[in-house]
């Protein structure tokens, strides 16, 4: 897999589609960011290639163009980054900003993760594989994430079934950490 880095200036991704969300703020003061989160979604949910996260994570979905969708109508959303199935990124939140991506949250003992966390969300679900693609682009990603972010480390990625054990189960068991974790530079 290509190792080259993405590149990241003013906390944008240079390499990523900028759609600025309006669900995300300040992060409280005195926080760092020093933990990644990955995650997967789709909608409707296992649909794929479509632009209804884009619009979710937009603040613009049309509760009519699914059933599904007016379950979660009345949510406020939204990811750092989105990796979609042809390794094509999509940034919502500026890195430096709180993006709403993992809600009741904790790591280490330290609550509501959005505060201190960048969240990426993978166009998939728990047990269909992900793509080549994507890992490219989430390997690229995490490696300029950890060279500009000195909290940011190996250690310091975690599923979303990590922080929130009772409630969500992603990135799931499709998710290959260990091709993603040996392909790290730090």
């Amino acid at each position: 897999m290509d190792s080259q880095l993405f590149n990241i200036k003013n906390n944008l991704l240079q390499e990523a589609e900028y759609c600025r969300s309006p669900h995300y703020n300040l992060r409280p003061a005195g926080y760092d960011i020093e933990l990644i989160v990955i995650h997967n979604i789709s909608l409707p949910p296992s649909h794929f290639n479509n632009s209804y996260v884009e619009h979710f994570f937009m603040g613009k979905l049309n509760p009519n163009d699914h059933p599904y969708f007016k379950t979660i109508q009345h949510l406020k959303v939204s990811s750092h980054i989105f990796i979609r199935r042809d390794g094509s990124v999509i940034q919502f939140v500026p890195f430096d900003k709180r993006a709403w991506h993992a809600g009741i949250s904790s790591y280490k003992g330290k609550e509501s993760c959005n505060d201190f966390s960048i969240g990426i969300e993978l166009e998939g679900v728990d047990d269909i594989p992900y793509e080549k693609e994507q890992y490219t682009s989430l390997i690229k990603l995490t490696n300029a994430l950890i060279k500009e972010y000195p909290l940011l480390n190996k250690s310091a990625i975690v599923g979303h079934s990590e922080i929130a054990p009772n409630r969500k189960t992603d990135p799931g068991k499709a998710f290959d950490w260990n091709l993603y974790l040996s392909m790290l530079r730090n």
